[in-house]
């Protein structure tokens, strides 16, 4: 089995067990008075799993190497080459990022994983880093706080 099968397979058993999340055990916790909405909280989550599902069954029964030519496979005795460091760079400033979002604030904690992680990934104008940065956390921090009402701490927990 190819690495691709194999990660398929992977993807198709964690999403058959997303739906089955989102079909039967979400649905059964609802108050009488939701369950006549024609959205619910489940429906987002039903139609990730569908269409994951579908996903992984299309690259698991290989339609998507259908016409091509043998495509080039890892090759395991030169991984230094595939910048693998970069990888686990990114997934420990992801984890650093969630462990710090409450305690430093997400304005804070946001601006520090873009600047840092387009930094690991090869982006050296520190300006427009910190411009964008700045921008889109703002931007988001205001849509989801003003606009969708949910509150998100903006600041570190001893500012406020």
């Amino acid at each position: 089995m190819s690495l691709e099968r194999a990660i398929a397979l992977l993807f198709l058993a964690l999403f058959i067990l997303y739906g089955y999340t989102a079909f039967f055990t979400m649905d059964a916790s609802l108050a009488p008075f939701m369950r006549r909405n024609p959205i619910w909280p489940s429906t987002f989550p039903k139609g990730i799993s569908v269409l994951g599902i579908l996903a992984s069954l299309y690259v698991l029964l290989g339609f998507e190497s259908a016409g091509e030519q043998k495509k080039s496979e890892i090759d395991y005795r030169n991984l230094g080459q595939y910048k693998i460091g970069q990888a686990l760079i990114l997934l420990a400033l992801m984890i650093a990022y969630a462990l710090l979002l409450r305690p430093a604030g997400f304005l804070l904690s946001t601006v520090l994983f873009l600047v840092l992680s387009a930094w690991v990934l090869g982006e050296r104008r520190i300006f427009m880093l910190l411009i964008v940065s700045f921008i889109a956390t703002g931007v988001v921090w205001y849509l989801v706080q003003q606009v969708l009402g949910i509150f998100l701490r903006p600041l570190p927990f001893f500012l406020g």
